[in-house]
């Protein structure tokens, strides 16, 4: 590491250098930014690419806070952007000053001229650059062409003169300036992985008259005429037969991802509840990852998609990840319950999901189709004198003495349930025979 009072606040000659003039193709020097407040650092989906690449990287999350406290208050200096590397010189707050490098790898000859070939048939990418915009598709057909534009996980490389060895304050706040270049003008992520603006615009001029003179000399030696209907159907099945087969799937994770910290500088807006956001973000990752696991288990093809959610099923779904008393109370008051009936409805969520809730809450009238058979399973589950006397009421039969309950669902299964103060409970889940639930209803006194 280079030792700190080797730099100071001329490392970098900007008298009568204006942002984003450049002596030379190679380098682009931007004048120091003003402080700003209350504004995100990155407003283009690139920019924030690339505060995503810092932050998923960065050990240290305290690091990256003071790192945003600093390029909030103007403490970056003048950025010097070169291939494969930017660099400034960054006070901190007790009036030290280090010179701070951030290093991107350079691509490859090789992958410039898969981009230049892929650009140069895409005329519409590089007018967007022109017009400073990086569009999706510019970087989703670069992908294709075996070319990554934008930085990922441990791509942004930290030197910084205080001798950290990961991201510090320092770095981070030079990548906090750089996404605010970055917004202004993409060329400058281009120069950092290779290319200026000039010499790639050149090199695409080059490339746009040759292909056009090919073109020109293929046409005039073609001739048979273009077939306007294109690729016969025939043709096209056959050529399916040859394509590889499909990856196999990947590996399931074995738990849900660790949810997104809202912990940040900035003020949330006015009447919202960060607490409560930060929850559903972790139930809404375990149910992705349980609807992952259940899409990649054999057989899901062949099972009916759930139905969506109502409101109030949907609320005893997410009590039932535990909360904090005070968002089980806002649960509860959401869905029109009680504290006492979302515990209710949460224990029938975890017997039986939205069927064990439906027993809970839904009380019906068979037709007399249902009705029968509904009697003659009563019937035949007992020998002969063994069946507890039993008073049917709708689709519910309740053996009084013992203060249990079967219900019949919709269907044609039946639900235990316990008496407990005057408050029916789900007592299991369903089961098909009529004794074996009100066995687990008794049981489970």
């Amino acid at each position: 590491m280079t030792d700190r009072h080797e730099y100071g606040d001329d490392l970098f000659d900007t008298e009568g250098t204006s942002e984003g003039s450049d002596a030379s193709d190679e380098e682009r020097v931007f004048a120091a930014l003003a402080p700003v407040q209350g504004r995100g650092f990155a407003q283009s989906w690139w920019g924030r690419t690339w505060l995503k690449a810092l932050e998923d990287t960065a050990l240290d999350l305290q690091q990256l806070k003071a790192g945003r406290r600093l390029a909030r208050a103007g403490s970056v200096g003048a950025v010097s952007v070169r291939p494969g590397r930017v660099t400034a010189v960054v006070g901190d707050r007790g009036g030290a000053v280090y010179r701070a490098d951030v290093l991107l790898q350079q691509l490859s000859e090789e992958e410039w001229d898969r981009f230049l070939g892929m650009a140069v048939e895409r005329a519409g990418h590089i007018a967007a650059l022109l017009d400073r915009e990086m569009p999706p598709h510019l970087v989703e057909d670069a992908a294709a062409a075996g070319v990554e534009l934008l930085p990922g996980i441990g791509d942004l490389e930290p030197r910084c003169g205080c001798d950290a060895w990961d991201h510090c304050a320092h770095t981070a706040a030079l990548c906090y300036q750089l996404a605010r270049l970055l917004d202004q003008d993409p060329f400058v992520l281009l120069l950092m992985r290779g290319r200026g603006e000039r010499v790639l615009l050149d090199e695409l001029q080059v490339r746009s008259v040759a292909s056009a003179s090919a073109g020109s000399a293929d046409e005039e030696a073609d001739e048979e005429p273009v077939d306007a209907d294109g690729v016969d159907a025939t043709e096209a099945f056959a050529a399916g037969s040859i394509l590889p087969p499909l990856p196999a799937a990947p590996p399931v994770p074995s738990e849900a991802g660790p949810v997104p910290s809202l912990d940040t500088d900035t003020e949330p807006p006015t009447g919202t509840d960060v607490a409560a956001l930060e929850f559903l973000g972790a139930r809404a990752a375990a149910e992705a990852h349980r609807m992952l696991t259940d899409a990649l288990t054999a057989g899901h093809e062949l099972r009916a998609p759930a139905e969506e959610l109502m409101i109030h099923q949907d609320a005893v779904r997410l009590a039932a990840g535990a909360p904090e008393a005070w968002i089980g109370a806002r649960l509860a008051e959401g869905s029109g319950r009680d504290g006492e009936g979302l515990a209710t409805a949460v224990l029938a969520w975890e017997h039986g999901g939205t069927a064990g809730l439906s027993a809970l809450e839904d009380e019906w009238t068979p037709d007399a189709e249902t009705a029968a058979r509904a009697r003659t399973a009563v019937e035949a589950a007992w020998d002969a004198g063994e069946r507890p006397p039993l008073r049917a009421t709708g689709n519910r039969w309740t053996a009084a003495d013992t203060g249990t309950q079967i219900r019949l669902g919709r269907d044609g299964h039946w639900w235990p349930f316990r008496e407990n103060r005057g408050r029916w409970l789900p007592a299991g889940p369903a089961a098909h025979d009529p004794a074996a639930a009100l066995s687990a209803a008794v049981g489970d006194e």
